[in-house]
């Protein structure tokens, strides 16, 4: 394989293949389960050379991707979407780049497809093999992010899978213009270009129409807010994995280095706010609160603070939290602070509110963090660490496609072995059941 340089453009410009255009919903879904059965026939060389394409052809057209997601970010600003919004709506040179370095690492990955997880004999000579296959098509609905356009398609490509895709109404011409550049990459190689198929007709009806595709789709992943994940589980026929909330918590313990534990919270915090793993509650033991609250009033400056009384008496800015508060997923400069007196009041908390998503604490007790780890219900438990770590990335899979909140057939971030299934394989030499 060659090496990936997504600097690298094409010499020669292939002719655009374009995402077909309101073509009805059945019939997109006809054509990608039928580039599935194909896909799933395809060597790890085709498919990795499929994603370097992808990633060099995305370099290379990277002024028409910026010129087509500035559409949408005009638009989004008339209409006075907020700033975090707009922040996840964006690209730049380096967000580009940064999509086509995602595509290079998974080309780099290992191929799950074909893998043998275990097998014996029977005492009848049957020998008996269980092997992970691909999904077959996989749909993602998703929200304001371009980027998961070019992330889901190389994560499904190379596990094998077709990928579906309606993304929302407000980034539809940045995510036609990424989808155009990989179709046209996959057709180069002599995949189909159909492997990814993007929905452009971005109405809710054609949304629920979406969610109905059974005899097209194998697995939904919705990646958004409340409200898409509520209609999921309204209207949704198909299977689907929840890529849920991310009420994050940060418990500073008794025992917790308070520098360390500054960090861990400015980071887990500020770094980016409005992505899903990044701290929205922080949680400070008692014994700690004199001491670690001026720390937090001086660190996270421009971060609005809501709190409990002990927080409002400490940090003169914090406003009183609601009930709400605790349970928001802010995406933004925003956090809710509670002083609690134990390790037992802040797991109790943390089950209360909690989205299951990412928990973590801060503290040097070993007894502590094994107790916090057993006892609280997460997809993710962090130990000394920030939230911002529970990623497909930053755990080895290469790009994402989404975080799992939910507990059946994946759990956390989900990469390329989230996305393939189990087939039992029996070989014999004529035997029959009596």
């Amino acid at each position: 394989m060659a090496p990936c340089n997504p600097r690298g453009l094409w010499k020669v410009r292939v002719a655009s293949f374009a995402v077909a255009s309101l073509t009805s919903i059945p019939e997109l879904g006809q054509r990608v389960k039928a580039a599935s059965r194909l896909l799933a026939l395809a060597s790890t060389s085709q498919k990795d050379e499929a994603l370097l394409a992808g990633a060099e052809l995305l370099v290379a057209r990277t002024d028409e991707i910026l010129e087509a997601n500035a559409t949408d970010v005009a638009r989004a600003t008339e209409d006075g979407v907020s700033p975090t919004v707009i922040d996840r709506l964006r690209l730049n040179a380096d967000r580009v780049e940064a999509m086509a370095g995602g595509l290079c690492q998974v080309a780099a990955l290992g191929d799950p497809v074909g893998e043998v997880l275990d097998g014996w004999v029977r005492p009848n000579g049957l020998r008996i093999s269980r092997v992970r296959v691909p999904l077959g098509v996989v749909a993602i609905i998703y929200e304001n992010r371009p980027n998961v356009t070019s992330d889901a398609a190389g994560l499904c490509l190379k596990s094998s899978n077709a990928a579906f895709l309606r993304g929302s109404s407000g980034a539809i011409t940045s995510n036609t213009a990424i989808a155009s550049v990989l179709r046209e990459a996959y057709e180069k190689v002599g995949l189909p270009a159909d492997s990814l198929v993007l929905v452009e007709d971005t109405s809710r009806q054609a949304a629920v129409e979406f969610m109905r595709q059974r005899d097209y789709i194998d697995c939904l992943i919705p990646r958004g807010g409340a409200s898409l994940i509520a209609s999921i589980r309204e209207n949704a026929t198909v299977p689907f994995v929840i890529d849920g909330d991310g009420n994050c918590h940060v418990y500073v313990d008794a025992d917790a280095d308070l520098e360390m534990a500054q960090r861990i919270i400015v980071n887990a915090k500020m770094q980016r706010p409005s992505v899903c793993n990044a701290a929205e509650n922080l949680l400070i033991h008692r014994d700690v609160a004199d001491a670690f609250l001026p720390l937090v009033e001086s660190a996270l400056e421009g971060v609005e603070i809501v709190g409990d009384s002990a927080v409002c008496g400490a940090i003169a800015t914090a406003t009183a939290a609601t009930d709400d508060d605790w349970a928001s997923e802010f995406l933004d400069l925003k956090l809710a602070v509670r002083v609690v007196d134990s390790l037992d009041e802040a797991i109790a908390h943390i089950t209360r509110y909690g989205s299951g998503h990412s928990e973590a604490i801060v503290t040097r007790s070993i007894e502590a963090a094994d107790r916090f780890t057993t006892e609280v219900d997460a997809a993710a438990v962090v130990v000394n660490a920030s939230t911002r770590f529970v990623d497909g990335e930053e755990f080895g899979f290469g790009a994402e496609i989404g975080i799992s909140t939910q507990k059946l057939h994946a759990r956390g971030p989900m990469g390329l072995r989230e996305l393939t299934t189990a087939k039992y394989i029996v070989r014999g030499n004529g035997q029959t059941r009596g």
